[in-house]
């Protein structure tokens, strides 16, 4: 856990300062990675296939997954568990953002258009461990979309109040990864409204809500949490 509230940490800096992500990147901080990260939403198609042709994609879209998960190309992929505009999340290991969109293109139900990837790159510590597929369990942990909140200024991190601030969230990050509640958290990186994610192992939707509310730029709605239930292969996580 240690390793892991470390992350959390330089997660957070990243997540509420102005720097870029070059100053996580450098050879004092080595564990930080670069994983590439698809957001599958419903495409063109998804209203006008047939039920019968859409289970078919589905089931070949399921074997797919479970290819990449043996293969170590994906480190995680799992569907939402409610009814929300992303409805299924990869997290890629690739070399690059070109090789890792083209594994996603290839995947049936991008490929037939039933649904559609969001492409993000993604850092985060080298926490997770190989999907059991044999069989394939799911458990579920709930997921936060930080996003730029409307009090989210150009420059305000030079600013003395949110500097102070930016050292509460920190804090308040570590105790929750200590708690061995947050146990992921890691930053997109490109400079978009998304900044981010959290993933909670909490008992419902409600505990992760409330502990994000704990947090003083989420307060000050300088960031917002977006929270969904996310169905992940037991054991990936830690």
């Amino acid at each position: 856990m240690k390793g892991i509230a470390k992350n959390i940490i330089l997660v957070a800096f990243v997540l509420t300062s102005g720097f870029g992500l070059c100053s996580l990147t450098s050879a004092e901080n080595p564990k930080l990675v670069q994983f590439q990260m698809a957001l599958l939403k419903r495409g063109p198609k998804w209203q006008g296939m047939s039920s019968a042709e859409r289970n078919k994609i589905l089931q070949q879209h399921l074997a797919n997954v479970l290819s990449m998960l043996d293969s170590g190309k994906a480190i995680i992929a799992g569907p939402m568990g409610d009814n929300t505009d992303v409805a299924g999340i990869f997290i890629l290991r690739a070399q690059s953002a070109e090789e890792a969109k083209g594994w996603v293109d290839a995947d049936p139900v991008v490929k037939s258009g039933l649904f559609a990837a969001e492409m993000h790159p993604w850092w985060s510590e080298d926490i997770f461990k190989k999907a059991n597929t044999s069989p394939l369990k799911f458990e579920t942990v709930y997921l936060g979309f930080l996003k730029k909140g409307p009090n989210r200024k150009d420059g305000d991190d030079q600013v003395p109040e949110i500097q102070e601030l930016q050292r509460a969230h920190i804090a308040n990050i570590n105790r929750l990864a200590g708690l061995k509640k947050l146990i992921v958290a890691g930053p997109f990186g490109d400079d978009g409204v998304l900044r981010g994610i959290f993933v909670f192992r909490v008992a419902s939707l409600a505990e992760a809500q409330e502990l994000c509310a704990t947090d003083p730029m989420v307060k000050i709605d300088r960031l917002r949490v977006e929270l969904h239930p996310w169905n992940v292969p037991e054991g990936v996580l830690p």
